[in-house]
């Protein structure tokens, strides 16, 4: 069974920090480029960053660029997403998903399969 499992959210203030996890399971990991989108309220859903592998190509969307921080980690099967000076207009519903496809990015399409989400709320 695919899954990916996202952890890390909550509710922080302004210019906090936050990690997001994605665990990723019954896929072979390595052969997926992973992406994170986003959900804020009344808008649609955004990529934030992704990651290729195995050669770790790394987008961003220009907003968190210098602020959000893509890795993985192919021991564990996972992907984070470390998020620094966080705004209020980050507040959304953060999501991973999986492409088989290295020029992914923001591509929602060509994401083969997606996590739940998890809550990052950012107050002023």
């Amino acid at each position: 069974e695919v899954r990916l499992v996202e952890s890390g959210g909550g509710l922080v203030q302004a210019g906090g920090s936050l990690r997001l996890s994605c665990a990723a399971s019954g896929f072979t990991f390595d052969d997926y480029t992973i992406g994170w989108f986003r959900r804020a309220p009344g808008k649609d859903r955004e990529g934030v960053s992704s990651i290729t592998s195995p050669d770790d190509r790394i987008w961003y969307k220009d907003s968190v660029k210098g602020r959000f921080t893509i890795s993985r980690d192919s021991r564990r099967n996972t992907v984070y997403l470390q998020m620094n000076n966080l705004k209020p207009e980050d507040t959304a519903v953060y999501y991973c998903a999986a492409s088989i496809w290295d020029h992914a990015r923001d591509k929602e399409r060509v994401y083969n399969y997606w996590g739940q989400g998890t809550q990052v709320t950012v107050s002023s």
